[in-house]
């Protein structure tokens, strides 16, 4: 890397492919399956160290105080961690919608982990940052990991797999959804068999699905809508739903037709994470 004071860095989004809750565990938690892809799209961070001992956060969010930002929540977590007394101005372009179920604010703490282990030459494992990942949110580890995965558990228990890479129309209908919500609503279902070794044979769905189509209207229209092309699934909690197509040129000719009233993009899934990618040739 020509600059080792600086970096620039994408948060890429993730789909489920499929999410199935097992059961809930006595601490509140929810033990789940699910299926983890990553995109080539994302957020870009753009982190510059100093010799501060401060985390300066040059982007806002509106309505989100700094100190509720993951990305700055991982730093700090990472200089409590190691004792680092060394100091980070952030900058962030934000691409990912806030409650869509892409992973946008678990996807920036782990860029933010990733990065900042590299130009504070900390040399933490990817173990490590997982486990200082793992307190953020229960997403976080998979983004850290790198791999598209089988996450057991909370999350945290990672199988990777590799699985056919394709295009991806994903649409986000302008909802924004609360995980907690929907993860404490009482008719969520919580007693979906676990996976077999022949995971590839099982009919998958999202068992949040029915719960978020039945609260946000808006969800269910814009998975009705994207059933023309191919069977469209919700990611995550929502609001974002998301079909395949074998070509960049269908999902675009897809998403040149999408309603003015919600957002969406094309992407390609990958079975490397976009951020392990460039953070490995800005290395070396």
């Amino acid at each position: 890397m020509a600059d080792l004071n600086e970096l620039s860095l994408i948060a890429p989004a993730k789909l489920n492919l499929f999410l199935h809750i097992n059961g809930r565990l006595d601490n509140g938690y929810h033990e789940l399956e699910t299926l983890f892809v990553f995109l080539d799209y994302g957020d870009t961070l753009h982190f510059k160290t100093n010799t501060s001992d401060r985390i300066v956060l040059n982007t806002q969010i509106s309505g989100l105080n700094d100190n509720d930002n993951l990305i700055y929540k991982a730093a700090i977590s990472l200089k409590k961690a190691t004792g680092c007394k060394l100091g980070a101005e952030i900058s962030f372009d934000k691409r990912l919608p806030s409650g869509g179920g892409v992973g946008g604010g678990s996807s920036d703490a782990a860029t933010t982990l990733l990065a900042l282990n590299a130009l504070w030459q900390l040399n933490l494992s990817l173990q490590e940052l997982a486990n200082i990942g793992v307190q953020l949110g229960a997403d976080v580890p998979v983004f850290i990991n790198g791999r598209a995965a089988i996450a057991h558990g909370i999350g945290e228990q990672l199988e990777d797999v590799k699985i056919p890479e394709k295009w991806y129309l994903v649409v986000h209908p302008n909802v924004h959804i609360s995980t907690g919500l929907i993860f404490n609503d009482p008719d969520l279902p919580r007693n979906t068999p676990k996976l077999s070794s022949h995971w590839q044979s099982v009919k998958h769905r999202n068992d949040c699905e029915e719960l978020v189509k039945k609260r946000y209207p808006e969800v269910e229209k814009t998975l009705n809508w994207l059933l023309k092309y191919a069977p469209s699934r919700m990611t995550g909690t929502g609001a974002c739903c998301f079909v395949s197509f074998e070509t960049q040129h269908a999902a675009q000719a897809a998403l040149n037709m999408l309603p003015d009233t919600w957002q969406g993009f094309v992407a390609r899934s990958t079975n490397i994470s976009p951020a392990h990618s460039e953070l490995r040739t800005k290395l070396n």
